[in-house]
């Protein structure tokens, strides 16, 4: 039987596939899941075989989905390629850059700078993609990656690396409301819920306070931000230029993120895409922030050390 597959049904396919569940792939590809789900039916009518197995925890591809897969996979590549040509690498410096992040590094980081982008090249739309799902740059899924580790994918690079300093915040109100002396255990925390509650910082808080109850929870990191601001608890954030200029909003409390927290970031980018002149004008700018974090790092160490007190005046 001759089956006339088009692209949009095997994008769908590729989206389900990676995502190991309807309703990943249906945040992914901005569509309702019963949408999603009335497609892949058509797509397995179409075929007559499955496709995917449904399962309790997600979906797993049958037979005919493994067959599948390499041709899928192969024909996203061919349409990422397509889409690269019409894009020059001498074309002007315009256009969509789509940059996926986690949401906190989307909002405390890619969302403020964006405002130099806008100012300095306002052709440039940056497309913030926040989300924990781990998007296929190899397939033009996204232009950029902030992730927490490089990648070892041969056609990726690592462009920058560096570690975010972190802190422990509340709002102005809600850190005079504490006792003198205080530590984790008498604040009330802001946390991660649902599917995200195993993300940091929650593992960290929850080995350091016996018997960890957040005060509140949120799945959104914007709402969990939003709750910090108004006096709800307080919460671990990213130490940011956004933040360090902007210090009237929350506090930095005297408390010690726990070592085990390490907010590592790394630009990632494919090969490809590196030269188009709207990606590099991003990653520029990137690499710019990298350095202004780098900075503000040894500031803050040199003062620590010079005001430390030396070992043989404390004896």
């Amino acid at each position: 039987m001759n089956v006339d597959l088009q692209w949009d049904d095997l994008r769908i396919f590729l989206a389900v596939a990676d995502a190991g569940s309807l309703s990943g792939a249906a945040r992914r590809l901005k569509v309702s899941q019963p949408t999603l789900s009335r497609r892949i039916a058509e797509m397995e009518y179409e075929l007559g075989e499955p496709l995917f197995v449904r399962k309790n925890q997600g979906i797993a591809l049958t037979k005919t989905g493994k067959r599948l897969l390499p041709a899928a996979q192969g024909m996203a590549q061919w349409a990422t390629e397509a889409n690269r040509s019409l894009d020059a690498k001498d074309s002007p410096v315009s256009g969509r850059v789509r940059i996926t992040a986690a949401p906190s590094y989307a909002f405390d980081f890619l969302a403020p700078i964006s405002e130099k982008l806008r100012k300095k090249h306002p052709q440039i739309t940056l497309e913030v993609l926040a989300s924990t799902e781990r998007l296929n740059l190899s397939r033009g899924e996204a232009d950029i990656a902030l992730r927490r580790y490089p990648s070892d994918d041969s056609d990726l690079i690592t462009v920058d690396e560096v570690v975010v300093p972190i802190g422990v915040y509340a709002s102005r109100d809600y850190s005079r409301r504490l006792p003198a002396r205080y530590d984790f255990r008498d604040l009330d925390w802001i946390a991660w819920a649902g599917e995200r509650e195993m993300l940091s910082p929650n593992p960290e808080l929850a080995a350091k306070i016996p018997d960890f109850r957040p005060a509140f929870t949120s799945d959104d990191y914007s709402v969990q931000v939003a709750a910090c601001q108004a006096g709800v608890g307080a919460m671990i954030l990213l130490k940011t230029t956004h933040r360090l200029k902007r210090p009237g909003e929350l506090v930095e409390l005297k408390l010690e993120p726990p070592t085990s927290l390490r907010a590592e970031l790394t630009i990632i980018c494919h090969k490809r895409m590196a030269d188009l002149p709207k990606v590099r004008t991003v990653l520029d700018l990137l690499r710019q922030e990298f350095a202004e974090l780098r900075k503000n790092k040894v500031t803050k160490d040199t003062r620590i050390k010079s005001t430390a007190v030396p070992r043989q005046a404390r004896d």
